[in-house]
């Protein structure tokens, strides 16, 4: 078993932060997987079109939708909802 450990301070902080909306962060999310808007909607059971508007941010994602996105993305809803 190999144990890697990482100096905290090596690294200095990125120059540039980039504020990205909620449906940016599904988007970004969703292209990372190579996953289209069609495969994400059989995946989580929301409509397509529905899919398109939250990335659009046309509309409100909610508590329970998030849920539902983030399984399915395999990230946790807090990577959803924090942007």
């Amino acid at each position: 078993m190999f144990i890697f450990l990482v100096e905290v301070n090596k690294y200095r902080p990125a120059k540039k932060r980039i504020t990205v909306s909620l449906g940016e962060s599904v988007r970004i999310i969703r292209e990372l997987q190579e996953l289209s808007q069609n495969q994400l909607s059989q995946l989580t059971g929301i409509p397509q079109t529905t899919i398109s508007a939250i990335e659009n941010d046309r509309v409100r994602i909610g508590v329970e939708r998030a849920k539902v996105l983030a399984r399915a993305l395999k990230v946790h809803p807090g990577v959803i909802v924090a942007s």
